[in-house]
């Protein structure tokens, strides 16, 4: 009886190949995996639906900030009065969603439209979304939000400058927006493009549309404020020739300039001391607290 009895057990002991299910180990990457379908250009998997995020965009919204919107300049037409920190903080919440972007971008509503922001994926964002997302601009704050957060990380932006800032109001806006978060946030890029574009700067300064001098501004600041002197003499000059021009627009772009370059460089001194890492403030950083703080 004792045989047979360990005959039976023989024939279980290879099922030790359960522990060769150990390949369900490498769930473990299943961190990555789970933000894949989040962050893969198509999205395919797990696009929420629209009429959802809808549905939650609507939830965040609240009066004050509805009626706010008029007083910063941003029309609020078919908005619904979502605060731009609960935005964001919902993009994070879904993470990239290239496919989703592109949907929210179509609605034309403006909650959706700064959201499409948050959510686009950078590295699959082609050139021609970007023409057809800026062609569609009518308003400073989700022009600003798209350069800032989203245009300025692809490989296209400095091609895009160009380009755009020979187009129309908001366009042109998204030029010099473009090139001031790319002067702000692209630590690693040589100076040799931001010199090249002082030109363009000059010749833009004489545009008196509030939206553009004021984008063209924040361009040669945002060039100005980079490391390196080079780059700081030569934004300095072009703002101290531009503030000496007998042109309204023009006197008031390298005005506004040199005010903010002096103040920056006499911060960084004060504050060099204490803390070199201090953040400079940027214009579409407070759009986070209010809906416009980005200069309008």
């Amino acid at each position: 009886m004792a045989k047979s009895r360990n005959t039976s057990m023989k024939p279980a002991a290879p099922s030790k190949p359960a522990a060769a299910s150990k390949p369900a180990a490498r769930a473990k990457p299943s961190k990555a995996t789970r933000a894949t379908p989040a962050r893969s250009a198509s999205g395919s998997a797990s696009v929420p639906a629209i009429a959802a995020v809808t549905a939650r965009l609507r939830a965040l919204a609240d009066r004050a900030t509805l009626e706010g919107m008029s007083r910063y300049g941003i029309p609020s037409d078919g908005a619904f009065g979502v605060p731009v920190g609960k935005i964001r903080a919902y993009a994070k919440e879904l993470g990239r969603h290239h496919a989703l972007a592109l949907a929210l971008w179509k609605t034309g509503q403006y909650e959706s439209r700064m959201l499409a922001c948050f959510v686009a994926d950078p590295a699959a964002l082609t050139p021609a979304e970007m023409d057809a997302w800026t062609k569609t601009f009518d308003n400073w704050a989700v022009c600003d939000t798209a350069c800032f957060h989203l245009f300025d990380r692809t490989p296209h932006a400095f091609a895009k400058v160009e380009r755009w800032a020979r187009s129309g109001e908001f366009v042109k806006r998204a030029a010099f927006a473009l090139l001031a978060s790319v002067a702000l946030h692209d630590k690693k890029a040589p100076d040799a493009p931001f010199i090249e574009a002082l030109p363009l700067i000059e010749r833009a300064a004489s545009d008196d549309r509030n939206f553009v001098k004021k984008g063209v501004s924040w361009a040669l600041r945002g060039i100005g404020k980079r490391r390196g002197e080079s780059l700081r003499s030569a934004a300095v000059a072009l703002a101290e020739r531009l503030a000496a021009s007998d042109d309204p627009a023009t006197r008031w772009v390298g005005r506004d300039a040199l005010k903010d370059l002096a103040r920056g460089k006499s911060q960084a001194k004060s504050e060099g001391a204490r803390s070199p890492k201090s953040p400079s403030k940027s214009p579409v950083k407070d759009l986070a607290e209010a809906p416009a703080k980005s200069g309008a």
